[in-house]
Parts: C-alpha cells; sequence; structure tokens
C-alpha cells in the first residue's frame, strides 16, 4: 500500500520536477525585475547614489501625473501605438490578399516586401534620415521635382510624429504580410468553392469568410504590434531625441531621460510601471474582445 502511495505521489510531482528549472528561470528573470521595478517606484533614488534610497510612498506617480510633459509622452505614445498598428495591419492585410498567388514573380515581391524587417532598427533609421534630411533628402528631391516645396520632415512638430509612424509602417508592414499570407493559406478552399457555387461576391466572401477565418492571425499580429508599438525607442533615440519639443517624446524614451540623463531612478520606476499598465490593459482588453470575435479554428 505504502508502495503504491509513493509511486503515485512520485507520479504527481515529476512533471513539477521537470519544468521546475524552466520556472526558477522565469521567475527569475520575468516576476522579479517586475517586482522589484515597482519596489523601486516607491523610492526617491538616483543611480549615483544607490545608499540613498529613501521611501517616498506615492509621490513618484504623484509627480508625473502633474507633470505635463508625461501627459504630452503618454498621448504621443497613444498616437503612434494606435497609428501605427492600424495603417500597418490595414496595408499588410491587402498586400497579402495581392501577393497571395502561386506565379514565382509574386514570391519574389514577399521577399521584397518582407526585407525590411530583416534590416537592423538603427540602420532603417539611419536610411529615413537621409530620406527625409530637408536639403539633400530623397524625399524633398522628388516633392521638388513634381513642383511642390521641401518639407521639413523631423524639424516640424507637426510632422514629426507622423514620420515616425511612416518608418515604423515600413519597417514591421513585411512580417505581418508575411503572416497573413500564412493565414490565407491556412484557409480550406473548400469553402471558398462552395461560396462561389453560392455565387457570393468578392466582397461578401471577403466579409463572411476571409476576415473571419483570419481572425485568430489578425488578433495575434494586433497584440505582438501593440507590444512592439508601446516600447518604440531606437528610432527615437537615433532619430529626433524626442523632439522638437518633446512631440516625439514617448515613454520608453522618457523613462531613458530620466534614469540615464537626469539620474532620476524613482521618477523613471514609476513611468515604467505606467508603461506596464498600459500594456497590461490593452493586452487584457483584446483579450476580452477576442472571446467574442475571434473564430479559432
Amino acid at each position: 500500500m505504502k508502495k503504491r502511495s509513493l509511486s503515485r505521489w512520485t507520479e504527481t510531482v515529476r512533471p513539477y520536477a521537470y519544468i521546475m528549472p524552466a520556472l526558477l528561470f522565469f521567475c527569475l528573470f520575468f516576476f522579479f525585475p517586475i517586482g522589484y521595478m515597482i519596489y523601486l517606484s516607491f523610492h526617491d533614488w538616483s543611480l549615483l547614489d544607490l545608499s540613498a534610497m529613501e521611501w517616498v510612498g506615492l509621490a513618484n506617480f504623484q509627480e508625473i501625473m502633474l507633470d505635463s510633459d508625461f501627459h504630452l509622452v503618454v498621448i504621443n505614445t497613444i498616437i503612434y501605438t494606435f497609428g501605427t498598428v492600424a495603417i500597418s495591419l490595414v496595408l499588410s492585410f491587402f498586400l497579402a490578399l495581392w501577393l497571395n498567388r502561386q506565379a514565382k514573380i509574386y514570391g519574389i515581391m514577399q521577399a521584397a516586401v518582407f526585407s525590411p524587417h530583416i534590416i537592423s532598427l538603427v540602420s532603417v533609421s539611419m536610411l529615413w534620415m537621409w530620406l527625409m534630411d530637408p536639403q539633400y533628402g530623397l524625399l524633398n528631391a522628388i516633392l521638388e521635382f513634381f513642383g511642390f516645396p521641401a518639407y521639413t520632415w523631423l524639424a516640424d512638430t507637426s510632422s514629426a510624429l507622423l514620420s515616425l509612424i511612416l518608418v515604423s509602417v515600413w519597417k514591421g508592414v513585411g512580417y505581418n504580410t508575411i503572416v497573413f499570407i500564412a493565414g490565407l493559406q491556412s484557409i480550406p478552399k473548400d469553402i471558398y468553392e462552395a461560396a462561389s457555387l453560392d455565387r457570393a461576391g468578392k466582397l461578401r466572401t471577403l466579409a463572411k469568410i476571409t476576415l473571419p477565418m483570419l481572425s485568430p492571425t489578425l488578433f495575434f499580429l494586433t497584440i505582438i504590434n501593440l507590444i512592439s508599438s508601446f516600447q518604440v525607442f531606437d528610432t527615437i533615440y537615433i532619430m529626433t531625441q524626442g523632439g522638437p519639443v518633446n512631440s516625439t517624446n514617448m515613454l520608453v524614451f522618457y523613462i531613458y531621460e530620466q534614469g540615464m540623463d537626469f539620474y532620476n531612478g524613482g521618477i523613471a520606476s514609476a513611468a515604467s510601471v505606467v508603461l506596464l499598465g498600459l500594456i497590461g490593459v490593452m493586452t487584457f482588453l483584446h483579450f476580452w474582445f477576442a472571446e467574442r470575435r475571434v473564430h479559432y479554428r
């Protein structure tokens, strides 16, 4: 009886023993940093003197909530995120519909569309800085060729954020397109044949078959793009440094400035908690919406 009980206990514990190393690794490098960041957000501390850490409670959160610059940073982040995600997904979807063909030329075009995704973000940022140069940039050269005046893409507060959205869409649209194509190719052809026999038009087929069957792919891409856009840093650091007049400053760059430039670790930690909360809320809302809208095959 004891032997059988011991065997049953061993069978129960064994799976947990197998996953324990991965679980410990995950807790050490995921849960612990998040917990420690939240702990630091309740303190006034500097990277120059970690021994002078002082408990201040919610004072850091109160300070950033009353800071007009932080309000602008949050607004910029939301505009950039939703602008990038919406434009990229819509453009990628229609590109996927166009490129989802068997001819060899379309395979070449798929590779061309995907190629920006494999280029480093630093290289992409440097390339677009040259393209948007007000004096020697290719974009202004094209505008002048057609009789339009040159434009200060990154130096104008009204266009700098839109310029960063353009760069992000150009880099990310290829990945989204390839994933959409994979989703389209996984839809059974029998469904389209049945729709054709019922004389369903292209728009009706798109709305009633393609989009519902692609909803898991769309859900995945929306989550990935949302998180990626909320965490944008490289393009801002290289192209604008948050300017002009904070018009392109966003949460991750704000956190970097507070921590590395101003050595205000408490404010940086509090802003990081706000960023974590925003990503968590957006992800939760999307999962909640997906439970009602996503068609799982």
